[in-house]
């Protein structure tokens, strides 16, 4: 799983004129929930924060927030407000994580070679764009790779031809379909 580092500030001031005042000055105002705690009021540089949420978006990653003058939170992202009109990013919600407890991922597979019913005059057809799996978060690779290049006319493969590591379990039905080639009638 991705990892990334983001320095934030806690702030006192709620309500919407504080918060425009905030943006027009260049800093995007953030929440953390979860972890059993009140929430947490945040605030980071909008530029620098844009940018890194940027790197990973849509993606599974586990965000260390550095708050200043104070201690280490591990997150997801939660939701990214942005303007409809601007696309301007206008708020950030984190969701505290164990690092320690598992939990469930939806992973993007990856399908590499061409199969050889391709090249025979087949067509290929991916069922799938993710794969479900349950573990600590740092367990949980970033996709999940499968070589499909052996697939012939009227071949398919499962999820069970994923190779998972043993720390993750998976949720997906095994016996399910995800990639095929099959052969188109005129």
């Amino acid at each position: 799983m991705l990892q990334c580092t983001i320095d934030v500030v806690k702030r006192d001031v709620t309500g919407k004129g504080p918060m425009r005042r905030l943006r027009r000055e260049g800093i995007i105002p953030a929440v953390v929930y979860g972890g059993g705690a009140e929430a947490l009021l945040l605030q980071a540089d909008g530029k620098t924060l844009r940018a890194q949420l940027l790197e990973f978006a849509r993606r599974n990653t586990v965000v260390t927030l550095n708050i200043e003058g104070s201690e280490e939170r591990h997150v997801i992202v939660g939701e990214m407000q942005t303007d409809p009109v601007t696309n301007a990013l206008l708020h950030v919600d984190f969701c505290q994580i164990d690092l320690e407890k598992p939990r469930r991922y939806h992973v993007p597979v990856r399908f590499t070679g061409v199969p050889k019913g391709v090249d025979l005059g087949g067509t290929l057809q991916t069922l799938t764009d993710t794969i479900v799996l349950e573990g600590k978060p740092l367990d949980v690779p970033d996709e999940c790779e499968l070589d499909i290049s052996a697939l012939a006319i009227g071949d398919e493969y499962t999820f069970a031809a994923f190779a998972i590591p043993a720390s993750l379990k998976m949720l997906s039905k095994a016996d399910e379909v995800c990639v095929q080639v099959v052969k188109l009638t005129k």
